[in-house]
């Protein structure tokens, strides 16, 4: 298994906006996700923008109180309310992914289409959260997914395990 650690902000998961073709949608992920709400009839506002354009910029996925921490060090007071508020809208129009990553943390990243998408490997000791990608295991996901009996609009792999800090100590 070729397994390669994601570098820079990787795309996920192919949203599920009814199947919209994405080219005609706004360029960036955050203007894409204003969009995707304000159609959905979520009214815009500042705290939301921040939201949005803060998740387009991370390499992977944060929690709730590390994306109210951020926004607070950036000078912009948001409630967490606000946060899960619009994490919670964001995945009911299929925008958002929520990684489960144990002991009730969940972690949240754009959905993003194209190359790029990752899965995650998480400590179960400390809860670090790496992305990582693999070809062959792509491949054998398009391959199950073709025998399935469903359509398949997405897919998650999360490994557990000691990271090499943990396992060491």
């Amino acid at each position: 298994m070729d397994v390669q650690r994601s570098p820079g902000v990787d795309a996920c998961h192919t949203p599920r906006i009814d199947d919209v073709e994405l080219s005609s949608q706004p360029s960036s992920w955050s203007e894409q996700a204003a969009q995707g709400l304000a159609d959905a009839g979520y009214r815009r506002g500042g705290a939301r923008r921040a939201i949005l354009e803060l998740l387009d910029e991370q390499p992977c996925a944060l929690t709730a109180v590390e994306i109210q921490s951020e926004l607070c060090a950036r000078n912009r007071e948001v409630s967490r309310a606000s946060v899960y508020r619009v994490m919670e809208e964001l995945e009911e129009i299929g925008l958002l992914q929520r990684v489960e990553v144990g002991r009730g943390l969940v972690r949240y990243e754009p959905a993003r289409h194209g190359p790029g998408h990752h899965h995650h490997l998480v400590c179960d000791r400390c809860g670090r959260l790496e992305p990582f990608t693999d070809e062959g295991l792509e491949r054998a996901i398009r391959r199950a997914c073709e025998r399935l009996p469903l359509r398949v609009s997405e897919h998650e792999i999360v490994i557990r395990g000691a990271c090499s800090a943990c396992s060491s100590a």
